[in-house]
């Protein structure tokens, strides 16, 4: 186990978890943005931050699926829709195992290899149907970097079960009340290493 924190942001479906994440690593983005201008060095040179996100499909009002998109290239592919006709089904979504292969692995393998903080969102009940992506995060964990990930809050998936036990990792829920105020502490938990 490294010096570096292990962030956990979990909770109840649609309770902010993506965009706590999306919080943190403005204010880490900002903030290291400026030390490096501040030592007089480019910015752009330097990946402060990569790896992927999730984001839900809504059509006509109503959730249709999701979509991971790479943080640094901008790809995108759908991982679940409701007309993805396959045998892997969670919730009522066809699950595309591939754009994990294609986007969501490459992604954190790029984090991994020249990024200073990886961020994974998410880590939940239709990413771990792709071997190959569990595989990847418990390499990304086992590095020393700090690491950012949203985690489903109810899955029994081995790979949230052993996050879960970590000796580095934080696992901070998020709830209405502290919503807005989690981004600042978690941050305040990356920079203590960081």
């Amino acid at each position: 186990m490294g010096v570096h924190p292990k962030i956990g942001i979990t909770g109840l479906p649609r309770s902010g978890k993506s965009a706590v994440m999306q919080k943190v690593i403005e204010m880490l983005v900002n903030e290291r943005t400026g030390e490096i201008r501040a030592r007089g060095e480019n910015p752009d040179t330097i990946r402060i931050i990569a790896g992927m996100r999730t984001e839900p499909l809504i059509e006509d009002g109503e959730r249709k699926g999701y979509r991971c998109i790479d943080i640094v290239t901008g790809e995108e592919a759908i991982m679940a829709h409701k007309d993805i006709d396959t045998r892997t089904r969670v919730f009522g979504f066809g699950i595309d195992k591939e754009t994990m292969n294609t986007v969501a692995i490459p992604a954190i393998r790029t984090a991994m290899e020249e990024a200073e903080v990886i961020v994974i969102d998410e880590i939940g009940k239709f990413s771990v149907e792709s071997d190959e992506f569990v595989e990847i995060v418990r390499a990304a964990l086992e590095l020393d970097k700090p690491t950012v990930m949203t985690l489903a809050k109810k899955s029994r998936h081995p790979l949230l079960q052993d996050i879960r036990r970590r000796d580095d990792a934080r696992i901070l829920e998020v709830t209405p009340v502290n919503r807005a105020l989690l981004p600042y502490k978690i941050h305040k938990l990356m920079r203590e290493t960081y």
